[in-house]
C-alpha cells in the first residue's frame, strides 16, 4: 500500500499528514508540483526477472513514457534479498549512496514494478515521504532536494528513465537532513 507521510523539515519526530489514500496521495504530490499515477503492473514477472523481460512486459508504459519525455536511456534498477554472502554488502553500499540528500538536473522519473522503495522530498520548509510499491509512477522535479530508501533489506524493480545519456548522475547538498527523519524500515513498520 502506497503512503504519504508529511512532516514539517525541522521537525523530524512529528508526523503533520499520514494517508495511504491513492487520490489524497496524488493531490497532495500535484499541489507540489510532483508527478504520481498509479498503473496497472504487468502480469507477476519473477523475482529479479531480467531488464528484456521488464521491458516486453511494460512495454506500452515505457514507449508512452519516452513519447512524452524525449528520454533517452531506460534502464531497470533491482535489489532482491539473497544468499549470496556478498548481497549484505551489495545492498548496504546502495543504500548508503541513495541515503544522502542530492539533486539531479533532470526529473528523476521510476515506475515501480516490485516491491518497494521511498522517495524522501525535501521542499522547502517540508519533507514529504512517498512510499513507492509496484504500480507506482514517481516523477521528482530537476533540481528537488530528495533521497532515496530501499530499507535494510531492499526488494525491487523499478524503471528508470533519464534524459542525459549518462543515466543516474547525483549532485550531493552534504545536508545530514536524511539521518534526522524516520527511515524505510521505521515508516514500514509504522503504516
Amino acid at each position: 500500500m502506497t503512503l504519504l507521510t508529511r512532516w514539517s523539515a525541522d521537525a523530524p519526530g512529528d508526523v503533520v499528514e499520514r494517508t495511504a489514500d491513492p487520490a489524497a496521495i496524488a493531490a497532495a504530490l500535484s499541489e507540489r508540483g510532483i508527478r504520481y499515477e498509479q498503473w496497472p503492473v504487468a502480469a507477476a514477472l519473477p523475482t529479479g526477472a531480467g531488464q528484456d523481460e521488464v521491458f516486453a512486459a511494460h512495454r506500452q508504459d515505457i514507449d508512452r513514457l519516452v513519447a512524452e519525455g524525449g528520454y533517452q536511456v531506460v534502464d531497470v534498477a533491482q535489489l532482491h534479498p539473497s544468499d549470496d554472502p556478498e548481497w549484505a554488502t551489495t545492498a548496504a553500499t546502495a543504500r548508503e549512496r541513495f541515503l544522502s540528500e542530492h539533486t539531479h538536473a533532470e526529473d528523476e522519473v521510476r515506475f515501480f514494478v516490485q516491491g518497494s522503495g521511498i522517495f524522501y522530498l525535501h521542499l522547502g520548509h517540508e519533507v514529504v515521504a512517498v512510499l513507492c510499491e509496484a504500480g507506482d509512477l514517481l516523477a521528482v522535479p530537476a533540481l528537488t532536494k530528495h533521497w532515496f530508501d530501499m530499507g535494510t533489506r531492499p526488494d525491487f524493480t523499478a524503471i528508470r528513465l533519464f534524459l542525459d545519456p549518462d543515466g543516474w548522475v547525483g549532485s550531493f547538498t552534504d545536508d545530514p537532513i536524511a539521518s534526522t527523519f524516520a527511515d524505510y524500515d521505521e515508516l514500514v513498520a509504522a503504516r
